[in-house]
């Protein structure tokens, strides 16, 4: 597992980047993970929820196809062990700053509306994670209209 995930962060990261490499794979996971949560929390899993996700590292990382791909497949495993978010907020609201937290929650919320419908699981999940980042209440409901808007769902 520990060779898996270093594997796929060499090919994610350039070696140059240094010694803020481990963080930054470690951000990318945990955000990964968030995005994979949520596509779980769906009541049916189909490629609308999987492309969304796939679309949200590409534009939050700048990845390619492939290594988005395999950024997937790595928090797929890593979100079914997982025993609760906390660990991966942490990561996020150390890293990030509210404007990157609104970006990524706005993500999430496209994820959840990705099939056209929201279940009260995924609103459940969504609540709980932007709680979890401090998201403030009104930019909660300001992302999650703008995601909805988008998806034309409503």
């Amino acid at each position: 597992m520990l060779r898996t995930l270093r594997d796929l962060f060499n090919a994610v990261l350039p070696p140059q980047a240094g010694p803020a490499v481990p963080d930054e794979h470690a951000l990318q996971l945990a955000t990964a993970v968030l995005l994979v949560e949520v596509m779980r929390a769906s009541a049916e899993i189909g490629e609308a929820e999987r492309s969304a996700v796939l679309a949200a590292l590409r534009e939050k990382f700048s990845l390619s196809a492939d290594e988005s791909d395999r950024l997937l497949e790595l928090a797929g495993r890593t979100a079914r062990e997982a025993t609760d978010f906390f660990g991966f907020t942490s990561r996020i609201n150390e890293a990030f700053g509210m404007e990157q937290k609104l970006r990524m929650v706005e993500l999430m919320w496209r994820v959840a509306y990705a099939d056209g419908t929201l279940s009260a699981h995924e609103n459940h999940v969504m609540w709980k994670v932007s709680d979890l980042l401090h998201i403030p209440h009104g930019a909660y409901v300001s992302a999650k209209m703008r995601a909805r808007d988008a998806a034309g769902a409503g």
